[in-house]
């Protein structure tokens, strides 16, 4: 706990506003209940695992990432993947949905913030009343006698104060909850946006994928077809069976039904990059392309820069501080609560002479109230806020222990995938040799067409593995890259000077909680 000064102007004469000043200094010099929030210390290693020497991954040139400004889908060099990342923030409808959450959060702090101020209310009343008059009695002579009916206009205003002390800092408590949540749900806006941008990108090489093997499968479908005219001519000549004109034909149908299958995913791929964006899958055609073959250079640090990066960490972390604010807040109702009340009224008639000193009637004086008994309520309330600070310190650790493992997966991916790529091309290389071998060898009468088809389909099943495995290098890139955080820091989350700044006065004691 610690005690929180405020320089005040010299005392006003007026001993209302005197009375007043006097609460002030006594409610801002008192203590918050509950401890105050250090971060816990996060599980990491001084290294990662896959950046060691003998692993023969060389980390990159950090400065690649200073460079994009977050905006690290550039390191590909595309520029319609560029304009597409471009209207994620834009459209994306599920990103505004974590907008608006965000906005939701920081009106909070505003609700929770109004019960440490004043709370004022003005009450005008007007009142008629009258009589109807009547008979007053008989008079002499007999004469009854009867009296004039009277009505009466009363006006009257009464305004009141009622102020919560918060003596025992459970408003603050609750404030610096709610800052932290308000910190954390941008975090949470962060880490979508990221996750989006990840999905598109990821989406995006999966459709180039399908661009390139469509035209691998072209490509074959062109070469099975010069070799069906081939075959043809030999069985139109009778030097051929008829099984090998047959296997000829079959061999092509079935190329062109595969290119036909990766027409469909192809569709389908697009369809998903329209939704990501915000549009309809109508208003989006991309245009035939090619999978980049050029893995870019992404710089890796050390695991405990991820505790700076990782939105999902900063919302974690945000979390531990809230949790940890509303232990002081449920310790704080053990204390008595202080408020100070005041009201001023006038009342007479008319109207115009309303607002006078012989019409005013005022009245100040403060209360406390204590529960002396609750049944264990409070103290169980305390447990509570124990434990789900306990359960947000066990969900921090494992977040960070879970991001090192996602960075660590991805560097394994990127190297091994980068010496299967190296071998299966030389595969390819092979297979294709085999392939016109066999192919020459049955133009000239040495080898039946059977030994040609199966060589030709190993042929072009290790080129579609080739392509394959640079699909899953390019989508295993993005996926490093935002277990990285995608270039983002925690320095972007807003302050809690920026989140407590809307209202005309802010207590300095707002600011000066530990983060």
């Amino acid at each position: 706990m610690y005690n929180v000064f405020f320089s005040f102007p010299p005392f006003p004469k007026n001993r209302f506003l005197k009375t007043i000043s006097t609460v002030c200094l006594l409610s801002l010099s008192s203590c918050m209940a509950g401890p105050n929030y250090h971060r816990p210390s996060a599980i990491t290693s001084p290294h990662f695992k896959e950046l060691q020497p003998v692993t023969g991954w060389v980390k990159a040139d950090p400065n690649l990432a200073s460079a994009e400004k977050g905006e690290w889908w550039k390191l590909y060099n595309d520029p319609l993947l560029n304009q597409l990342e471009e209207q994620i923030d834009i459209s994306n409808q599920n990103l505004k949905q974590a907008e608006a959450s965000y906005r939701n959060a920081r009106a909070m702090i505003d609700q929770v913030r109004a019960g440490f101020f004043p709370t004022l209310s003005i009450g005008p009343s007007f009142n008629r009343q009258g009589n109807g008059g009547g008979a007053t009695g008989i008079g002499s002579g007999g004469n009854i006698s009867y009296a004039k009916g009277q009505t009466k206009n009363t006006y009257a205003l009464q305004t009141a104060a009622s102020w919560d002390l918060d003596l025992w800092g459970k408003i603050r408590r609750n404030t610096q909850s709610q800052v932290a949540a308000a910190q954390a749900s941008a975090a949470d806006l962060a880490n979508a946006r990221l996750s989006y941008q990840s999905q598109l990108a990821q989406t995006y090489f999966n459709l180039r994928y399908q661009d390139s093997l469509m035209d691998l499968l072209q490509k074959n479908i062109d070469f099975y077809e010069a070799s069906l005219r081939v075959t043809q001519n030999q069985h139109n000549a009778g030097t051929i069976e008829p099984t090998a004109l047959l296997q000829a034909k079959t061999q092509l149908q079935q190329t062109k039904a595969q290119l036909t299958q990766a027409g469909i995913a192809r569709a389908q791929y697009e369809h998903a990059i329209a939704i990501l964006i915000g549009k309809p899958p109508a208003e989006l055609s991309i245009p035939r392309g090619s999978l980049s073959f050029t893995v870019p250079a992404i710089p890796v640090e050390v695991p405990a820069t991820l505790l700076q990066r990782r939105p999902d960490i900063a919302s974690a972390e945000r979390a531990m501080e809230e949790q940890n604010a509303q232990i002081g807040a449920a310790i704080a109702a053990f204390y008595p609560d202080v408020t100070l009340s005041a009201s001023l009224s006038y009342s007479g008639t008319p109207v115009g002479s309303l607002i006078q000193v012989a019409n005013r009637i005022w009245s100040l004086g403060a209360s406390a109230s204590e529960t002396l008994f609750d049944g264990g309520s409070r103290t169980s309330l305390v447990k509570q806020a124990e434990a789900q600070y306990d359960m947000s310190v066990a969900t921090y650790r494992q977040t960070v222990l879970e991001a090192i493992q996602g960075v660590e997966d991805q560097l394994s991916n990127l190297r091994i995938l980068e010496q299967q790529y190296i071998e299966q091309q030389q595969a390819v290389s092979l297979a294709n040799q085999t392939a016109q071998i066999a192919l020459n060898q049955y133009k000239v009468g040495t080898q039946d067409y059977t030994t040609v088809v199966t060589q030709q389909i190993t042929s072009l099943s290790n080129q579609q593995t080739a392509l394959g495995i640079q699909q899953q290098r390019m989508v295993d890139s993005v996926l490093l890259i935002q277990n990285l955080g995608g270039g983002w820091n925690d320095k972007r989350l807003p302050s809690k000077s920026s989140l407590t700044s809307n209202l005309p006065f802010v207590p300095s004691f707002m600011q000066k909680n530990p983060n």
